[in-house]
């Protein structure tokens, strides 16, 4: 009974990081759908949304109902700047140059707020706006953090999931994923369908970015690394490009990075992930949702 509870228990807690991870890849699998981009600045817009909840809990005392919808509107607007500024200059330029842009663009947003003017290279302690209760189910105890964490990240997933199936935005959208030559005949502007883009999933990088100070509540400016790292390899298993392949993939990289740490070590969690990405990329580079094209 008491290693079946520890197993429940390590089950919600890779649930919990997961979750993150999940909203984390939602913002690379979106990108690369409508502009065959990896966005590997995508971490670091995670971090700025961690830090930009930091600044308005603890510097401006707002309510955490206010905290989510400035920290997400600011996070997309970043990545709004970052899209206008660093990518679409170079959409006709070889995907390479592209992906050294990305690149480019993420060690900036580090070492550019890592100044002591901005937020500094020290690690911080977040201030949770609220104290950490438990619940005791009998078989396992779940907290109020990993609680919210489930809430708002459903929640963010069934918008997500209306915005791009019920919308009309959503249809071009997925227009623009599958054949974006096609829906510029169509009248599509793509510009703005990739501009909306990245700030959807800018935004939902935000959400993550306050969800992980929640649950771990030490941020820096590199913390957007390997999370940014994990969750890439978290929709590239669960096939990128896929809505749902990065959610199922966030959750699956979540779950087995804890159970790592429970069973064998933590020395060993950040190398049993990128053995996942090595046997995904050999024996089915699409993913798991991924479907495998003909070429002709």
């Amino acid at each position: 009974m008491e290693l079946l509870s520890y197993i429940l228990e390590q089950a919600i807690n890779g649930l919990q990081i997961g979750a993150v991870y999940a909203l984390i890849a939602l913002g690379y699998t979106m990108v690369y759908g409508v502009l065959r981009l990896i966005n590997f600045a995508h971490g670091d817009i995670f971090m700025f949304g961690s830090f930009t909840a930091y600044f308005l809990i603890s510097k401006w005392h707002l309510p955490i109902y206010l905290v989510f919808p400035i920290t997400v509107f600011a996070t997309a607007l970043l990545g709004y700047a970052v899209e206008k500024i660093a990518y679409k200059p170079l959409r006709s330029a070889p995907r390479i140059s592209l992906l050294i842009t990305a690149v480019g663009v993420s060690l900036f947003l580090e070492y550019f707020l890592s100044l002591k003017g901005l937020f500094g290279p020290d690690y911080i302690a977040f201030p949770r706006p609220f104290d950490v209760r438990v619940f005791d189910l009998k078989l396992f105890s779940v907290t109020n953090i990993q609680l919210i964490i489930f809430s708002v990240t459903a929640v963010s997933l069934l918008l997500l999931y209306l915005l791009v199936y019920k919308t009309r935005q959503g249809r071009a959208m997925r227009a623009v994923s599958h054949d974006p030559e096609v829906a510029a005949l169509m009248g599509i502007n793509i510009d703005g369908i990739i501009s909306f883009t990245f700030i959807v999933g800018t935004g939902l990088a935000g959400i993550g970015g306050i969800l992980y100070a929640f649950a771990y509540p030490q941020i820096n400016v590199f913390m957007g690394i390997m999370p940014g790292i994990k969750s890439f390899i978290a929709a590239v298993l669960g096939g990128i490009g896929l809505i749902h392949g990065a959610v199922v993939g966030g959750i699956i990289i979540g779950v087995l990075e804890v159970f790592v740490s429970a069973f064998l070590s933590s020395t060993f969690r950040d190398g049993v992930i990128f053995i996942v990405l090595l046997l995904v990329l050999l024996l089915r580079p699409n993913g798991l949702f991924g479907r495998r094209i003909e070429k002709l």
